[in-house]
């Protein structure tokens, strides 16, 4: 490891390159699957629920905000709603459950049969992703899951209806770099569906 601010900016610089190189050909078909799973379910007027932990938290509210408000082209706002930003609601499950029920109990309420689960994990083992997936599946709402690593216990709990796209990375921070990306992909592609270009 070299002591050199410089030289480390490189290296991360670098190791990301490398691990957008090495997952984009594995993923692209996944991401288009993906897309295409929310362009259908926002066609028949359903919506899509988003979620994550931490900067996975952030991710799902980025993607929610491009959904509601705008991508790249004008469009009327689609339904996306992020099942992270609502601190009254989250902190009360929290309390009076436990943390592991934060996102199910929500997608229970708010999720409705052929709406989207998107859930954002830099390692398939999250607890509350894990049970907020059986409660969509429980909904029948199939799942988005932008995953990374190994998958983890989500890989196993994901079914046929699903999709899993997987961001294997030497760290959180590097996974989290192509999940932008493929976030930002997924928002361009149901902007081309939807707009018809």
């Amino acid at each position: 490891m070299t002591s050199d601010p410089i030289q480390r900016v490189l290296g991360n610089f670098q190791e990301s390159m490398d691990v957008i190189r090495n997952a984009m050909d594995n993923i692209a078909a996944d991401i288009v699957a993906a897309a295409q799973l929310m362009t259908d379910a926002l066609y028949q007027g359903r919506k899509l629920l988003c979620c994550g932990n931490g900067g996975s938290a952030a991710d799902s509210q980025h993607f929610s905000a491009e959904m509601l408000n705008r991508f790249e082209a004008e469009r009327p706002g689609l339904a996306a709603l992020a099942l992270t930003t609502d601190s009254s609601t989250l902190t009360s499950i929290a309390n009076d459950y436990s943390y592991d029920d934060v996102f199910r109990k929500q997608v229970m309420a708010l999720g409705q049969p052929h709406d989207i689960l998107f859930v954002i994990t830099t390692s398939g083992n999250s607890s509350n992703i894990l049970r907020a997936v059986a409660a969509a599946h429980e909904r029948e709402m199939p799942c988005v899951a932008l995953n990374g690593k190994a998958g983890g216990e989500l890989t196993h709990l994901l079914d046929h209806n699903d999709v899993n796209i997987l961001v294997p990375g030497p760290s959180t921070a590097r996974i989290q770099e192509v999940h932008g990306i493929i976030i930002h992909c997924i928002c361009d592609l149901i902007d081309r569906q939807l707009l018809g270009q």
